[in-house]
């Protein structure tokens, strides 16, 4: 077991894990880290915990200090030199006819390196951009591309639901989001629906997956045959969370010379009452089963990286 303590460098950051050292530290507590990119200012967030071993990514890195109100003051004034150095930035980008959009940029606590964010469709020759900007702010360069889902998370704005963004206000990481899940609630297939600001599909589908698959087993699916109280039905709907399916019964038989007839009423039934004829063990259905062509294309480029 190791003690470490939970350290955040952003609002919904990834939170890293840290030795306290010495330090009394609480919730909310302002403190100075070395990490990869060097001296950095962070929150901490989790306190004073033993985990096990195979938990740290090592080597686990000291606390260095508690910040000081000095340490706060340089903090707040890195930040808003931001504003400047994306507007010089831009110049440069525009002087030198790159396509790229750009997103943010962070400066390291200690001032040793500045970080700049950006999205592109494709590779970027920003070797001469590096060069100039080295010149403008006489320190190291790094330009990090990244993708939609990321910028997203860095720039914030409202989701469909009418709240913001989960990945900007709490989410500390991407999980990862299928189509299947969207299936698996039998929610719409169409991309406008399905897909978050970002232009991929909305990590909201994974919070309720779980209990939608298992709230799914045993139901039956739609075009299915099965047999009720009343005699053999075709599902013509399933209600996953009220346990029900809609059915229309049999009437009659299907015969070499006349096709199948059904009642032309609908009967609902529990899951409970019913009985599969026809179980798809081992066969996995086809997601995109009746989509047309171009509807499909758009689902496939929510589903890019």
């Amino acid at each position: 077991m190791v003690k470490v303590v939970g350290v955040r460098f952003k609002e919904a950051g990834k939170i890293y894990h840290f030795d306290p050292d010495t330090f009394e530290l609480k919730a909310k507590t302002n403190v100075i880290v070395e990490t990869a990119r060097g001296i950095e200012f962070g929150t901490v967030v989790a306190e004073p915990r033993e985990i096990n071993d195979d938990e740290v990514v090592a080597p686990l890195k000291k606390i260095i200090r508690i910040a000081s109100s000095k340490d706060e003051a340089h903090y707040i004034e890195n930040k808003e030199r931001k504003a400047k150095a994306l507007r010089q930035c831009q110049e440069k980008i525009d002087k030198h006819g790159l396509a790229m959009k750009l997103i943010d940029v962070e400066h390291t606590f200690d001032n040793s390196k500045i970080i700049f964010y950006f999205t592109a469709d494709g590779r970027v020759d920003f070797r001469e951009l590096v060069k100039d900007l080295a010149g403008v702010f006489k320190t190291r360069i790094e330009l990090r591309q990244i993708g939609v889902r990321d910028e997203a998370k860095m720039v914030g704005g409202i989701g469909n639901c009418g709240k913001g963004l989960c990945c900007h206000t709490w989410l500390p990481e991407f999980d990862p989001v299928s189509i299947k899940m969207a299936k698996v609630q039998n929610l719409s297939l169409n991309p406008t629906k399905i897909s978050g600001i970002c232009g991929r599909l909305m990590c909201c589908l994974k919070y309720e997956n779980e209990v939608y698959a298992d709230l799914r087993k045993g139901m039956p699916e739609q075009g299915e045959r099965i047999k009720t109280p009343d005699g053999p039905a075709v599902v013509i709907e399933s209600n996953i969370l009220g346990n029900t399916v809609k059915v229309r019964l049999i009437s009659e038989e299907k015969a070499a010379d006349k096709p199948e007839k059904y009642s032309a009423e609908i009967y609902t039934y529990k899951k409970q009452q019913i009985t599969r004829i026809q179980k798809n063990a081992g066969k996995e259905k086809d997601v995109f089963e009746g989509i047309d062509e171009e509807m499909l294309d758009e689902i496939k480029n929510l589903l890019k990286d």
